[in-house]
Order: C-alpha cells, then sequence, then structure tokens
C-alpha cells in the first residue's frame, strides 16, 4: 500500500492535524466534509453545484445503488463516477450498517448476511466478498469493510461476539481488496466499551488498512461518552493513516472531534434539516420556514459567501417553504453544505497557521449565541 495520506501540519495545543488524502480521482484536503450521496445523488443538488460550493468528495452507498438501479446498470454505465457524473473522489460505504437497521435480517453467519430487500422483500446476500465486489464495479475511491453496526444501548456480550464476527469480515475484506487503486478503510466497533474498542483497533491494524474509521458511534449515546471512546481510541491507530468518524454530526461535534484527531467526516444533518426548512448559519440553526422569518429582508447568514446568501433573503426562502416549492430545497440544502465545507476550510487554516483552539472558540462563542 502506497503512501495515500501524508498530515502536512500537526496542531501543539491539541490532537488536531491538516492532511491531504491522495486518490484515484484527486486529492482531499483534511479535515474533510463528505456530502452524503447515498442513492447516487447528493438529495436536490447536480454534480455540478457539488463542484459549486466545494466538495472535495462525497459519499455513496453499496447496500442502496446494488438494490436500485442494481450493479448491471452500473457496470454497463462504467462505474459511479461515469453513471452520475461526478469527477472528483467517491467514498462508498459497505451496506452493512443498512442491513442491519434496514431490513428484515434472515441469518447471519462468517459468509455474511441473508436479508429482505427494503424495497421489494426479495432475499438477498450480502457478504466481505459481495460487498468488496460490488464496491469494486462501483469503481470507488475508498472501499469501507463490511461491519455490523450495533445500537445503542448494547449489551456487552452482544458487542463481543458483533466485533468478532466483524473483525472476521475485515479480514475478509482485505483478502478480497485487489484493485489497489482503491483505498479500502477498515471500521472499528465494540460500542461504548472500551476494551472492545482497544481490541477492535488492534485488530484492524494487524489486518493493515489505508484508513480507519471509527463506527458505531453517533447512534444515540451521550456526546461526551463519544467523545472519551474517541480519546481512548485514536491514538491506537497509526499517525500516518486517516480517520474517519462515520455518520456525525453537528458544527460542535466535528470541532471537538477534530481536536481528538479525526480527520474524515460525513452526516445526511445539512441535508436533511436543509429540506426540512432549517439553515445553518454562523449564529446557530435559524429555521427559516417559520413565520417569523415572512418579512425577513436580510440573507440567511450575512456572513456567508454561498449563491443563496448573495442572492436571496430570508422572506423569499420562507416563501419557498410555505408555498412548498422546490427550490426551496435546493437553495438550503445547498447552503448548509457551502456552511460545512467552508467550516471545514476554516479549520484547515486554523491548524496551519497554529490558531485552532482560539478559531474554535470564537466559531462556538458566536454560533452558540443565540
Amino acid at each position: 500500500m502506497g503512501h495515500h495520506f501524508k498530515v502536512i501540519r500537526a496542531d501543539k495545543d491539541s490532537k488536531a492535524r491538516v492532511g491531504e488524502l491522495r486518490t484515484a480521482h484527486g486529492t482531499v484536503n483534511t479535515p474533510a466534509f463528505m456530502p452524503v450521496g447515498t442513492q447516487g445523488t447528493v438529495k436536490t443538488l447536480s454534480a455540478q453545484d457539488l463542484t459549486a460550493i466545494g466538495a472535495e468528495i462525497i459519499l455513496s452507498n453499496t447496500y442502496h445503488l446494488s438494490l436500485r438501479p442494481g450493479m448491471d446498470i452500473i457496470r454497463k454505465a462504467g462505474g459511479l463516477h461515469r453513471f452520475m457524473n461526478w469527477g472528483g473522489p467517491i467514498l462508498t460505504d459497505s451496506g452493512g450498517y443498512q442491513v442491519f437497521s434496514m431490513t428484515k435480517i434472515r441469518t447471519v453467519t462468517e459468509e455474511g448476511v441473508v436479508f429482505q430487500s427494503h424495497i421489494d422483500g426479495s432475499r438477498r446476500f450480502l457478504g466481505p466478498k459481495e460487498a468488496i465486489g460490488i464496491q469494486t464495479d462501483l469503481g470507488s475511491d475508498i472501499m469501507m469493510c463490511f461491519d455490523e453496526c450495533v445500537p445503542y444501548p448494547c449489551e456487552y456480550d452482544y458487542a463481543c461476539n458483533s466485533l468478532k464476527l466483524t473483525l472476521e469480515w475485515e479480514k475478509s475484506c482485505k483478502g478480497h481488496h485487489k484493485n489497489k487503486e482503491q483505498l479500502l478503510f477498515g471500521i472499528s466497533q465494540g460500542s461504548v466499551f472500551k476494551d472492545l474498542r482497544k481490541r477492535s483497533a488492534e485488530g484492524l491494524v494487524d489486518i493493515g488498512f489505508d484508513g480507519y474509521a471509527m463506527g458505531g458511534l453517533s447512534v444515540g449515546e451521550p456526546e461526551m461518552l463519544m467523545y472519551e471512546i474517541l480519546a481512548d481510541s485514536l491514538d491506537r491507530f497509526p499517525r500516518d493513516k486517516p480517520r474517519y468518524l462515520m455518520g456525525c454530526g453537528t458544527p460542535g461535534n466535528i470541532l471537538n472531534c477534530v481536536e481528538l484527531g479525526i480527520d474524515m467526516f460525513d452526516c445526511v444533518l445539512p441535508t436533511r434539516v436543509g429540506r426540512n426548512g432549517t439553515a445553518f448559519t454562523s449564529r446557530g440553526k435559524i429555521p427559516v420556514k417559520n413565520g417569523e422569518y415572512k418579512d425577513d429582508l436580510l440573507p440567511l447568514d450575512p456572513a456567508c459567501g454561498c449563491y443563496t446568501c448573495r442572492n436571496h433573503s430570508r422572506a423569499y426562502l420562507r416563501h419557498l417553504f410555505n408555498a412548498e416549492e422546490i427550490l426551496g430545497l435546493r437553495l438550503l440544502s445547498s447552503h448548509n453544505l457551502y456552511f460545512y465545507l467552508q467550516l471545514m476550510k476554516n479549520i484547515r487554516e486554523a491548524i496551519a497557521a497554529g490558531t485552532f483552539q482560539q478559531f474554535k472558540k470564537e466559531f462556538l462563542r458566536k454560533y452558540n449565541d443565540v
């Protein structure tokens, strides 16, 4: 495995770092936020929109795409990049999380999982070999190992057995990983039990991956507990490999987790709350769909340089949501993602300048002062 990742600057007062992750479709500057495009689309936004707001990498999903439109069509199109016409890097998650959270499970073995499709109820099988095969066909730049993400709360014994199986699956994924143009990340599990997390990290490092993800967090456990697990775990991973926290979080989460040494994030929050009529701004969240904004002619966030804020007022956005106009979903989704991507850029600049702690304090002071 080549050197795909390099730390360019480490913060002297925390574990935060600025890095570069090289992939087959371009370089990603870290800490990075990845917009979520589950079904081969970041909801409401085109590839052109994503480029315009500064997205460097997006996330898509093995489980959903393999069921619909199905791999024959994506193979015929020449892979996911071509199918959706996105020229930048794509990370695909393995489908493990969806199989365990969205479907009726039939049997779980060392080979994988028999389950019923959430779309048409048909019997399907997904395991490490299949997950890697599908991701190879998708042509993703970063593939994720097949794993079981246990819910919170979770009994110790269940988490322990699940981790044993997940490590077997991850070893198997590594064995099936043939195309080295595609990076493969291992995923740490073990719920909130520190001894299991330690076992998971040691097992993954033994197998050896291009990057390491923290899975099974941000699934309902108290925030402080998540930070504790991260603080305890992250030093167990090699310094010269990227660390990815799956499915997290709010701007506050991101700042705290960057401080603990996380390099990559993904979350549906900016697009999901955007479609529900709420905007992230430098002064906190604004529920712009509410009546109180009906004659407010200010931009969403006077400090923001995105298309929405440069061109439209809160009153207009409120009107779009009130009239159930689709443009509202687009304008808020793109603003929220721009806000997140801008936050990451400012974080990278602050770490590089040695002022991360100051930046964090200042950002949160404004953000929480609503």
